[in-house]
């Protein structure tokens, strides 16, 4: 007799997939079973052709929404003795070191919602969850993923839960964390000095906090949250103090779609994004006012809707329209996951900590996306989409990438598929550092990894390659290095599966070039085993290094030094505001060339024009001068500014003669800003046009922080598409250094299969 042997590969597990195979195969008469292995689901059954092909096409067509499918191998074998008398759920096998595709944290389903105002052992439990929601990655810590294998394996079920996690036909069945009132998890708190643990006095508690202008702290699905009403402008400042953040902006809770939209302009793209399971923040633009201290001088605000039950509970309390949620710690420590965090880091700031006891093995922030030209492109990329993996196309299997050193993440290749780490932060900060190897161990036992090639970014300093070094010492491994923007280039070669030569725009702040400078404004010819620099912005002094990324008045004074060789040029309040004194400081020091390297960042040139406008002397947060440059930049404006190119060479000088003119004349800063970004658009279509007639390739790939500029962007997009240039814009890797890991790991992988 020949059974069927079907292995399916890819988010198959964690999301409902053996119970929808059990109906599909009950529904056709088909005897055999279902079972979880470390690589994905496997199916045996006695099927006939006709069958196993409508059996394959309704797996493909009807499976759970949230599961995705890579691939179904099918094998044909002689079973002489197997007898299925039945179909059936048998138990789950681990027997390789290949691994399944981990499901990411998933809001709160509305079947969920509706059972806990109606099943007696639910009612108001703030933990439901079933087979279609709730955590996944957060509280996973070994594969298969089992119960007995996540942070829930602590909670004993009841009979009621057993029984809904033993039938076939149950939502629950082997929902892994699924819980109740009587054996799950619970809330608790000490306010007043005195603990408390039911659950409606805890929401009736945080509730009135809320009321009177409050802010408190609130464990959710992959850390901490500190929350306030987002239109009472006491509670806001002093989140703000709480935070010690200046003027960056904070993320704000709708309690629906319908409130959303009232505050904020929705296109169709973008509440597909927001009502997704995936439940990001996604920026919008802004049309009625919350606390002005949310977003001050800003023309968008990151927005997101409810994903847990607590949520829920507090708008229906409530009415505010709106919670602003952040993450529960101090500035530029990583969020906080345990009681003994939030405690050190918040105790004494909040009057109320509410906690849980389910604890969370990986700490994931929020995910921050937004729309551009109708795509979703990922800043941050965290809950809701880590672990997922990429598909490289080729084999990847024991490339570990450490990323970069801000915005980092890291990545490892297993088989043929890359998995990108949850958005890390900054590896300056000693804790965010140690959050860094914690979750690179995490990730290694998880996916059951052993490296056998390492690959970091070529800057010898960054912590991130500092650790790849200590481990080549551990291991004998050898490094490869990786130039910065080659890498970010990569990462969208990766995303959309190329692997021909493309011209390449990346634009960023920093990366450490081949020539010792630090690059930033880079065209490139390029696949993934190679790169040749085309052209690049013209190189200008970085008077003070890395603290010119800070003080963007610095890059005004720096690029008119260069181009006119003394600060004269300098607008007249712009002298006044910065000082004379400083000035000239500055202009020594470039002149002596004193801690003064010279770069071609394009990160850099947004800086001093923003500061020439008198929209950011000195920055608060990352990128604070760029954004607030392309928030006042009139939509529609057709002007534009000179540029020089020459031998390859992109000087502004033209550009900076013709802004100190507009400045000189009175140009408001929008008209200003819209002609700088009206230039850089043409400037790079126009370049792109030319390295593609040069070189012959025919497609164009943008990557580099600059392009979170979502007017740049989109009218990059419109450009192309009016030239019929295929442009390849990143979505699913953030175009920022979160998504250089993967083009790190894709350039090893090609290097790899070249040799």
């Amino acid at each position: 007799m020949k059974t069927s042997i079907l292995t399916i590969h890819g988010l198959v597990q964690g999301v409902g997939f053996r119970p929808f195979i059990y109906r599909i195969a009950s529904e056709m008469g088909i005897k055999g079973e279902v079972d979880n292995r470390n690589n994905g689901v496997s199916i045996r059954a006695v099927l006939t052709p006709e069958q196993r092909e409508l059996f394959i096409s309704r797996i493909r067509q009807e499976h759970p929404e949230v599961a995705t499918i890579h691939s179904i191998r099918v094998e044909e074998v002689e079973e002489t003795e197997a007898v299925y008398p039945a179909f059936s759920i048998t138990p789950s096998r681990s027997d390789s070191d290949e691994v399944t595709q981990v499901a990411p944290d998933i809001a709160v389903c509305p079947q969920c919602l509706h059972d806990r105002e109606v099943q007696p052992h639910r009612l108001q439990y703030p933990f439901i969850n079933c087979t279609h929601c709730g955590p996944r990655f957060s509280i996973i810590r070994d594969l298969p993923y089992d119960r007995k294998q996540t942070t829930m394996s602590a909670f004993a079920m009841c009979p009621d839960c057993r029984r809904e996690y033993t039938t076939v036909d149950d939502r629950r069945f082997h929902a892994q964390p699924v819980a109740c009132n009587h054996c799950g998890p619970t809330y608790y708190a000490t306010y007043n000095k005195v603990e408390i643990t039911d659950y409606s006095e805890l929401l009736e508690l945080s509730v009135r906090l809320l009321r009177e202008g409050e802010v408190i702290a609130a464990k959710g699905i992959g850390g901490y949250h500190l929350i306030c009403d987002a239109t009472n402008e006491g509670a806001v400042s002093r989140l703000r103090e709480i935070k010690q953040r200046d003027s960056k902006p904070f993320a704000v809770m709708f309690r629906s779609l319908d409130s959303l939209k009232i505050y904020t302009e929705v296109n169709a793209a973008e509440e597909s994004c927001l009502l997704s399971w995936r439940r990001p923040i996604v920026l919008l633009k802004q049309k009625q006012p919350l606390a002005a201290e949310i977003n001050r001088n800003m023309q968008t605000l990151g927005c997101m809707l409810p994903y847990m039950p607590v949520h829920y509970d507090w708008f229906a309390a409530l009415d505010t329209p709106a919670l602003v949620m952040t993450s529960g710690n101090l500035s530029d420590y990583p969020i906080a996951i345990t009681p003994e965090e939030a405690e050190e880091q918040l105790s004494d700031k909040v009057p109320l900590l509410l906690h849980h006891n389910r604890p969370i093995h990986n700490r994931v922030d929020d995910s921050v996306l937004q729309v551009c030209g109708g795509q979703p492109c990922l800043i941050r990329r965290s809950r809701g989409y880590v672990p997922e993996p990429f598909f490289a196309g080729v084999t990847v299997e024991g490339i570990l990438a450490f990323g970069a050193e801000k915005v980092n993440t890291f990545a490892l290749g297993k088989g043929d598929t890359i998995l990108q780490s949850q958005y890390i932060g900054d590896l300056k900060n000693w804790e965010t550092f140690s959050f860094y190897k914690e979750s690179l161990d995490r990730f290694r036992h998880l996916f059951r990894f052993t490296p056998s090639m390492l690959v970091c970014d070529l800057h010898p300093d960054y912590l991130s390659s500092q650790e790849a070094a200590c481990l080549s010492r551990q291991t004998g491994l050898p490094v490869l290095r990786v130039q910065h923007h080659y890498a970010h280039a990569v990462a969208c070669l990766c995303e959309y599966g190329l692997h021909e030569k493309v011209v390449a725009l990346v634009l960023d702040g920093t990366g450490l070039g081949d020539d010792g400078k630090v690059w930033g404004g880079e065209l490139f010819l390029c696949d993934r085993s190679e790169y040749r620099r085309l052209s690049h912005f013209e190189y200008v002094p970085l008077p003070g290094g890395d603290k010119a990324a800070v003080e963007p008045w610095r890059m005004a004074v720096a690029y008119l030094w260069h181009y006119f060789h003394d600060t004269e040029h300098l607008p007249k309040g712009f002298a006044q505001r910065i000082g004379r004194q400083k000035i000239q400081m500055l202009a020594t020091m470039m002149e002596k060339g004193v801690n003064t390297p010279y770069t071609s960042s394009a990160g850099r040139l947004f800086d001093a024009v923003s500061s020439l406008l008198g929209l950011c002397d000195v920055s608060t947060h990352q990128a604070e001068a760029p954004v607030r440059l392309e928030q006042v930049a009139l939509d529609e404006h057709s002007a534009r500014y000179p540029v020089l190119i020459k031998e390859g060479v992109i000087s502004f000088r033209p550009l900076f003669e013709a802004l100190l003119d507009d400045l000189s004349a009175g140009v408001a800063p929008r008209d200003i800003s819209a002609r700088f970004h009206n230039t850089l658009a043409f400037l790079l279509l126009d370049e792109a046009k030319r390295h593609l007639h040069q070189t012959g390739a025919t497609r164009v790939v943008i990557s580099g922080g600059c392009f979170q500029n979502k007017r740049l962007t989109e009218q990059l997009q419109r450009l192309f598409a009016s030239e019929g240039i295929p442009l390849y814009v990143p979505g699913r890797i953030p175009c920022n250094d979160g998504g250089v890991a993967v083009g790190q790991l894709a350039v090893a992988a090609a290097l790899r299969k070249k040799e």
